[in-house]
């Protein structure tokens, strides 16, 4: 029987997922606003307890995701809440059957001030992250990757074209990554799967720029060397 579950996490972020695993797993995340809540990505399904808690919450006005990876039940959060947006970048548009995109972007879209898509490509071409610049998070879809212990302590990072197969970006697209994510600030990354304070800025650019040094390859970088990297 499959069961949902959410946890109500700082910066009035709540994860829902189900368990057992459905699918790719993801986790749907649901930033709480006052003008209008926003849920970025989606867990594989939604139970009757899991959306009585969201309208609870007060429903979603933005809906979006990084890619395909992310998509889980977005249609089913749009056939029951109405959001106003749902936003996927013009690339992975033809992935898109499932449910209605109301607003394809091409670049960037400011969802409310602080709070906007960017496309960054890579591991999928319409891949987009999200940077939440009150809430210093950047949803970050599949551009990164954290190794993370059962209690949820982040291990490693990497970046990946196809993580399972360890298939490496290519040089121009680590640096498209690069590119977007250096002016944005944020203290932790959020991905489909892991919730990662901590992973901030500086480690992620640390990452990207271990792959402009060497040949290309996923290589899990412990943090505890990303942190001596960045002291010098």
């Amino acid at each position: 029987m499959l069961h949902g579950q959410w946890r109500h996490l700082d910066r009035n972020l709540v994860a829902f997922s189900t368990t057992p695993p459905l699918g790719l797993n993801g986790t749907g995340w649901l930033l709480l606003h006052p003008e209008g809540n926003i849920a970025f990505e989606a867990a594989p399904f939604y139970t009757d307890d899991m959306l009585a808690e969201i309208d609870r919450l007060g429903g979603i006005r933005f809906l979006a995701a990084s890619h395909v990876h992310g998509y889980g039940a977005l249609w089913q959060l749009q056939d029951v809440f109405r959001p106003e947006v749902l936003a996927i970048q013009k690339e992975d548009l033809w992935l898109t059957k499932a449910f209605r995109v109301t607003w394809p972007y091409d670049e960037a879209l400011e969802l409310r001030p602080g709070l906007t898509l960017y496309h960054v490509g890579g591991h999928y071409e319409g891949q987009a992250v999200l940077h939440d610049a009150a809430r210093r998070i950047l949803f970050c879809g599949d551009t990164f990757k954290v190794d993370q212990d059962a209690d949820g302590s982040s291990t490693a990072v990497s970046t990946h074209k196809a993580f399972h197969k360890s298939i490496p970006l290519t040089p121009a697209e680590i640096r498209r990554y690069r590119e977007v994510i250096a002016p944005l600030d944020f203290d932790t990354v959020c991905t489909p799967f892991e919730h990662a304070p901590g992973i901030g800025r500086e480690i992620a650019l640390a990452v990207l720029d271990d792959q402009l040094c060497g040949p290309p390859g996923v290589r899990h970088i412990p943090l505890d060397e990303l942190r001596r990297r960045i002291a010098g």
